[in-house]
């Protein structure tokens, strides 16, 4: 029990250097909250913001990837673990620097990921952030209900979903587990919205539409926009390189743009 508060005593002294700590969570996988949360935090800091991102998706670490900083190893020093140095010099922490491989999987249960989470929280060194970004992963298990916990004032957290009518009521549940722990909502991201054809720019709904801004409206939460389909994203992310700075002029940067205002916006007020 007292290393369990020496840690928690460690991850309060270390979040009060951070002004605003974000969550990114949705209901379901596959709706593309990693690449939100890493776009999202690049761009941020492409304003001059200081920013850190946390990939607390255990099992399946994708933020290394969309930053191009796979195989990197995070170095221990008397002031702590220093986070890996991405694009736009965001500070990024996930497990997958601190794997053998990229094939590695981690075969952990609940009380495991929280102590580890808990441990990494203590140690991490991340200086003065203006923004801490926490990709989550999908649902509302361990990985959520540990960052609420052990991040004591959360700013609040960021909901993504996709337009089709199946994710809604998912995302739903997400919002109200967000609401019960008492997380502020700061608003809902509609990925994956449309898709513009490059020929002759017809506009095609291939997830359905409108779900995100239907679940908004109904949990009474902020609309924070909708971002396209552009297979120019998918070949970014292939490369390592997040969107805002690899097709600055697409649609999708723009859409990332516009969503990151809006949250600076809420956020900042």
């Amino acid at each position: 029990m007292k290393r369990i508060r020496e840690q928690e005593e460690a991850i309060e002294r270390r979040m009060a250097r951070v002004k605003y700590k974000i969550a990114v969570i949705s209901g379901k996988g596959g709706v593309g909250k990693s690449f939100i949360s890493a776009n999202l935090s690049v761009t941020l800091a492409t304003t001059g913001r200081h920013v850190g991102v946390l990939d607390v998706d255990f099992h399946g670490p994708s933020i290394p990837k969309l930053l191009g900083l796979q195989g990197r190893r995070m170095i221990n020093t008397s002031s702590g673990l220093l986070p890996i140095i991405g694009p736009e010099g965001v500070k990024v922490v996930s497990i997958d620097f601190m794997l053998p491989s990229e094939e590695t999987p981690v075969i952990w249960r609940g009380p495991l990921k929280t102590n580890v989470l808990r441990e990494l929280l203590s140690i991490v060194e991340w200086s003065d952030l203006d923004y801490l970004i926490v990709d989550l992963p999908p649902g509302t298990g361990d990985e959520p209900l540990s960052i609420a916990q052990l991040i004591k004032g959360l700013t609040g957290a960021i909901v993504v979903t996709i337009p089709s009518d199946l994710s809604r009521i998912v995302v739903k549940r997400a919002i109200s587990f967000a609401k019960q722990l008492n997380i502020e909502l700061l608003g809902v991201i509609e990925n994956m919205s449309y898709f513009v054809c490059p020929k002759c720019g017809s506009i095609y709904k291939i997830f359905g539409e409108g779900a995100g801004e239907r679940i908004a409206k109904e949990m009474k939460v902020n609309f924070l926009g909708k971002i396209p389909l552009d297979p120019r994203a998918s070949e970014c992310m292939d490369e390592g390189e997040p969107v805002i700075t690899c097709c600055p002029e697409s649609e999708v940067a723009k859409a990332i743009l516009k969503v990151t205002e809006t949250v600076i916006r809420i956020v900042e007020r």
